[in-house]
């Protein structure tokens, strides 16, 4: 039988050894595609007989993964008698990790991360190079330059609560937690380059002491995702300890989506600009840059 191909050709296979069903599988996929712009708000989705096709599934397994899309994700309308279609009026906060996947697709990758300790930079980045390590992406270069607060200097944030406790020991946790995800980062890229899986792989890092009140990830100069951290109050271990501290959550963080391109360019085109140019006036006045091996 030969092979069905269509014009949603960029939804890919499903993975035979994933431990995700079928529906699921699907579901993530056109989410990814919704996120990522390639189906519009508004834009009608493939039928369901065009996606049994496409991935050789039962018509209840496309079905199931629809209902994940509108019940779970609310992302789809479906109404009977007509075509599924991506909802119109979608929240504006936006999941970053279908964005960073599908930037790993193009042969340039630049990410500026400005934030608190670099793990969410971390986990988004995590499988995509993984990916690269097994040949399923091929970007010839990727270009990472991180800006965090560095936790060796003063900061009003993280604190204890109690004014009596030893802040210097929670912002050495926090120093420590930094220096993990930071090394992981840069030993991974160091590590694609060095195998000639990527033609080139740089990670550039500078600190400031500004304390860590949000988060910004700039996605080829084209795309941006802004964030502030809350701040909590809970307990810490502390070598053996449990501390309470006034803590920037970057878990609790809503991402916001700028694109420069696509729906709402124009107003996207400049938070982009602003970012860009925030991101480079304190790279390049009072960060500092810092040697992680």
């Amino acid at each position: 039988m030969a092979e069905y191909t269509d014009e949603y050709d960029f939804l890919g296979k499903l993975d035979p050894d994933s431990t995700d069903s079928s529906s699921v599988q699907i579901a993530n996929r056109i989410k990814a595609a919704i996120l990522t712009g390639k189906f519009a708000p508004g834009e009608t989705l493939p039928s369901n007989q065009k996606l049994q096709q496409r991935f050789t599934v039962a018509r209840e397994t496309v079905k199931s993964a629809f209902k994940i899309l509108t019940d779970k994700d609310k992302l789809v309308v479906t109404q009977q008698g007509r075509l599924p279609r991506v909802r119109v009026k979608t929240h504006r906060t936006v999941e970053l990790r279908p964005h960073v996947e599908a930037l790993f697709t193009d042969d340039h990758v630049a990410i500026d991360f400005a934030g608190f300790s670099g793990e969410t930079l971390k986990g988004v980045v995590l499988e995509p190079l993984d990916r690269i390590r097994l040949g399923e992406l091929t970007p010839q270069d990727v270009r990472l330059r991180i800006m965090v607060s560095d936790m060796r200097m003063p900061m009003s944030l993280p604190v204890p609560v109690d004014p009596a406790e030893d802040a210097a020991r929670v912002t050495e946790r926090m120093a420590r937690i930094t220096d993990r995800a930071l090394e992981s980062i840069v030993n991974d890229v160091n590590e694609l380059e060095e195998l000639g899986l990527i033609k080139s792989g740089s990670v550039e890092v500078r600190m400031h002491g500004i304390a860590p009140v949000f988060k910004l990830f700039i996605l080829n100069d084209a795309e941006v995702f802004f964030g502030f951290y809350p701040i909590v109050q809970h307990a810490v271990p502390i070598n053996g300890d449990r501390v309470e501290v006034f803590d920037p959550m970057g878990k609790d963080a809503s991402l916001f989506h700028f694109s420069s391109t696509g729906e709402d360019s124009e107003q996207g085109e400049m938070f982009v600009a602003s970012a860009r140019t925030w991101f480079d006036s304190v790279w390049n006045t009072v960060a500092s840059p810092r040697d992680i091996r």
